[in-house]
C-alpha cells in the first residue's frame, strides 16, 4: 500500500451489488408511469451505461425529451424505487466483491446514494458488514444528486483527510467526488457506465474489484 492511503471507501450499487439489470428495469417502470399514448420510453442496459448521469433528473429529461421538475422528479423517484426494491431480493454481489474486500489490508467503508435507513439492513443480509468501519447512505427523502457533499461528510465522520483516501465506483460521478476531497479514484467497469467513458475520464479503471483494490493499493 502506498504511504498515505490508508482507507478504502466503497460504492455499492452498481459496484459491491450487481444489480444493473434491476435499475434498468426499474427505471423503464419508473419511464412508463409517465408515458403518454402512442409513446414509449424504454431504455437497454448499454443505454443506461452511456447515458446515465446525475443529477438522475438530466437523465431522465434526456430520455423524456423534455424538462423535469422537481415534483415529476420525486414520483418518478418513488416509482423507480418501488420497482426496485420488489426485485432486490433476486440480486447477487458483483464477482469477486467477498475477495476484493479481503483484499484490502486497510481499513474500509461504505457510501452509497442509496436511502441509508434500507442500505445497512442490506448490506448485513449479504454478510459483508462487517469489513466496514462505517457505512453511510442518503438520509433525505429523495435522492438523484451528486455525491460530493455525501463524500466530504463520511470522511468528516471518519476523521479522515482526502489525501489518506481512496474511493472505489462505477461512475464518474464517484471520480468527481473523490477529486472534490482530494481523494484517488480507481473505477469499476461492470457497472452503471459504458467503461470506455471511464476510461476516457483520467482516472484508473479495472475491469474486475480484485483489480480495482490491487489499483487502489
Amino acid at each position: 500500500m502506498k504511504r498515505g492511503t490508508k482507507h478504502l471507501v466503497w460504492d455499492w450499487n452498481g459496484t459491491l451489488l450487481d444489480d444493473l439489470s434491476l435499475v434498468v428495469a426499474a427505471t423503464n417502470t419508473a419511464f412508463a408511469s409517465v408515458a403518454v399514448p402512442g409513446v414509449t420510453y424504454v431504455v437497454t442496459a448499454d443505454e443506461h451505461r452511456r447515458d446515465f448521469r446525475r443529477p438522475i433528473s438530466e437523465y431522465y429529461a434526456g430520455v423524456l425529451g423534455r424538462p423535469v421538475d422537481d415534483v415529476e422528479f420525486a414520483v418518478l423517484d418513488r416509482v423507480f424505487h418501488d420497482a426496485y426494491r420488489a426485485g432486490l431480493a433476486e440480486m447477487a454481489l458483483a464477482a469477486g466483491a467477498l475477495d476484493a474486500l479481503r483484499g484490502w489490508t486497510g481499513s474500509q467503508s461504505l457510501l452509497s446514494m442509496w436511502f441509508h435507513h434500507e442500505l445497512v439492513p442490506t448490506v448485513t443480509r449479504y454478510g459483508i458488514h462487517s469489513h466496514f468501519v462505517r457505512m453511510d447512505g442518503l438520509l433525505d427523502a429523495t435522492g438523484g444528486g451528486f455525491k460530493a457533499g455525501h463524500l466530504k461528510r463520511h470522511l468528516a465522520e471518519l476523521r479522515l483527510e482526502g489525501s489518506d483516501v481512496v474511493l472505489i465506483g462505477d461512475s464518474i460521478d464517484d471520480a468527481d467526488a473523490a477529486a472534490s476531497v482530494g481523494a484517488r479514484c480507481v473505477l469499476y467497469t461492470g457497472g452503471f457506465t459504458d467503461p470506455d467513458r471511464l476510461r476516457a475520464y483520467g482516472v484508473p479503471v479495472a475491469d474486475t474489484l480484485v483489480e480495482a483494490v490491487a489499483l487502489a493499493a
